[in-house]
């Protein structure tokens, strides 16, 4: 296995790190940075296409494109420039079974960019896929929620310079606003 998909996959899964998934702070996002930045520039020109090739490899590139980016750009319009990337990484893996393969902490990771996706199709198909995996739906369900309502996340209207409507100001300045 190419060292550098290990040392990613031994990172993200560590002890240290899976507390963190969800919880990231100014100093994770920094680190996430440091670490990885270049690879995550391989990977969105394309350079890491051969990792599709096995469970491990697809997951990892779904990392890679779809949560580097979140924590390294958190904010930024290249928080989102390869979540279509990420969408087909995973869409690739799940056509060639590498997911049947894969634990559930992995298989979460590897669904996780059609959670991200603002397209309804991709939002029924991770609800779909969370539920047969036996994962917890509430989020891809809610994701869900707010794509089916807005056709989008609202909450990227700013990061992307995006206007939004009406609805989606009055959403994002209510109690039930997702922030991402």
């Amino acid at each position: 296995m190419d060292e550098a998909l290990r040392e990613l996959l031994d990172f993200w899964f560590s002890p240290r790190m899976r507390p963190r998934w969800f919880a990231a702070t100014p100093a994770l996002d920094n680190e996430i940075r440091e670490r990885y930045a270049a690879l995550w520039r391989h990977a969105a020109a394309g350079e890491l296409a051969a990792w599709q090739e096995s469970p491990e490899g697809a997951l990892a590139l779904a990392i890679v494109l779809d949560q580097l980016p979140l924590n390294m750009y958190r904010g930024k319009p290249e928080s989102f420039s390869t979540e279509a990337q990420a969408i087909a990484v995973a869409k690739r893996a799940i056509a060639l079974g590498h997911d049947r393969k894969l634990d559930h902490d992995a298989l979460l990771f590897l669904y996780m960019p059609l959670m991200h996706s603002e397209n309804l199709d991709d939002q029924d198909r991770s609800v779909e896929l969370f539920r047969a995996a036996g994962l917890d739906t509430r989020y891809p369900e809610h994701h869900r929620s707010i794509v089916r309502r807005f056709g989008r996340f609202p909450h990227r209207n700013a990061i992307l310079g995006r206007v939004g409507s009406q609805a989606e100001h009055d959403y994002l300045a209510s109690d039930e606003a997702f922030m991402g």
